[in-house]
């Protein structure tokens, strides 16, 4: 089972899909788009304590974390 945390500022929702799913995957897969589009960072865990940007929907990751963009001035 994988999962999609997006972070926010009320806390984070998880979203975990099954990537042998098909119909799930393409949900995940579509939420990963609606949201780097809307400006949030996508990250897989790539070790312990570690996190590695990405760019495009990575399938096989286990855990991908959605920040947002910063606001401030």
């Amino acid at each position: 089972m994988a999962i999609q945390i997006v972070m926010d500022r009320t806390g984070d929702s998880r979203h975990p899909f099954n990537p042998s799913d098909a119909k799930e995957l393409a949900r995940a897969e579509k939420r990963f788009h609606e949201l780097t589009n809307a400006g949030f960072t996508a990250a897989v865990r790539s070790g312990p304590g570690q996190v590695s940007h990405i760019r495009s929907f990575d399938p096989n990751a286990e855990e991908t974390l959605f920040f947002p963009r910063l606001v401030g001035g």
